[in-house]
């Protein structure tokens, strides 16, 4: 049986980032029990800069990445659609209740996840998990501590010990040097899956891709 290392560089306001894990969710099954795998998610922010109340989400990404907010919808709407097939729930805007309408700063929740792998893997896989189903499906801002403390008591880590972390600024510094590791190292897009700290597949891949990489990395030891 091969072990694998496999760092997950993410956003949790990355979309691309929630089809990329479930695919690559999808491949690490695909590939049991010859090949299993300890999986870290490492911090990257796609709006450094955001302020807490964020920006109106057309308004942002027709300024960012120079498109119409015709094309916006359209790249939405194709996530959307992605994202179905993979099981995960982009909810739109319009819809009761849910749709993200917002791009928020996402450094406090990167703060939590550094946190929650101190717990254990697995905690941080289901704290981010639950990120992403709170903005992606619920609409609701990965910036609000109020939002944070709650998801946290969902996955069942101590809100209390969240509280802390959030009305401090521990784990600033580790999070920031992880971006930085990154940053360095010419990650520029994310999701980047990194398999024992030498093999990058960078993006949201289908699930064929990622199990070929994972086989082909195992094979050669």
């Amino acid at each position: 049986m091969n072990h694998l290392k496999i760092d997950f560089v993410s956003d949790v306001s990355c979309p691309w980032c929630v089809i990329g894990l479930r695919a690559l969710d999808q491949a690490l099954a695909n590939v049991k029990p010859d090949i299993t795998a300890e999986l870290h998610f490492q911090p990257f922010e796609l709006n450094p800069h955001m302020p807490l109340e964020g920006q109106e989400i057309t308004e942002h990404i027709t300024q960012k990445y120079g498109i119409s907010a015709d094309q916006a919808n359209a790249n939405r709407e194709n996530i959307r659609q992605r994202g179905a097939q993979a099981g995960f729930k982009f909810a739109m805007a319009s819809e009761p209740g849910g749709g993200r309408s917002r791009i928020y700063n996402t450094f406090d929740a990167h703060r939590l996840l550094h946190w929650a792998e101190t717990v254990s893997p697995d905690k941080q896989k289901a704290l981010k998990e639950a990120l992403f189903a709170a903005y992606f499906t619920n609409g609701q801002s990965p910036a609000s501590h109020e939002v944070l403390l709650r998801v946290v008591g969902q996955v069942g880590l101590d809100v209390a010990t969240a509280k802390v972390v959030l009305s401090s600024n521990q784990y600033a510094d580790e999070v920031r040097a992880q971006e930085h590791f990154y940053t360095g190292q010419g990650i520029r897009s994310v999701p980047a899956v990194i398999i024992n700290s030498r093999h990058l597949v960078s993006g949201a891949q289908p699930v064929e891709v990622f199990e070929n990489a994972l086989r082909q990395i195992a094979a050669a030891g």
